[in-house]
């Protein structure tokens, strides 16, 4: 089961779309940011996607502190592709921010691009 946290201003919509999504093998559970890092790193959890008004810094400010930048990576206000989401997963990106304002579309990208990886 491939476990993933959301997090930050927007993180019940994110877990919201997810769950609607019904992807054999995710799990999505709300979180804090600190909770997150530390089940991330005690491999108790696989992902994070946190949320903020710009996708930029306080997505992920604490988790880029705990984790270290190899570990994360923001999309800010873009939306990427599914080849470039798929491309972070490969680099072993496990943490990951966006804008609130991209939800709709960035958790669903997100969760199915997991759901594959890890398959």
């Amino acid at each position: 089961m491939t476990k993933i946290l959301t997090g930050g201003v927007g993180k019940v919509e994110v877990t919201d779309t997810i769950k609607k999504l019904a992807l054999d093998g995710v799990e999505v559970t709300l979180s804090s940011d600190m909770d997150a890092a530390m089940k991330l790193r005690a491999g108790q959890a696989d992902y994070y996607l946190g949320t903020c008004h710009t996708g930029a810094g306080a997505s992920l400010g604490v988790l880029v502190g705990l984790m270290g930048q190899a570990a994360c990576h923001t999309f800010g206000r873009s939306v990427p592709t599914e080849g470039a989401v798929t491309a972070l997963l490969a680099e072993g990106k496990k943490v990951f921010g966006f804008s609130m304002d991209q939800i709709d579309v960035i958790a669903p990208l997100m969760a199915r691009a997991i759901a594959a990886h890890a398959a």
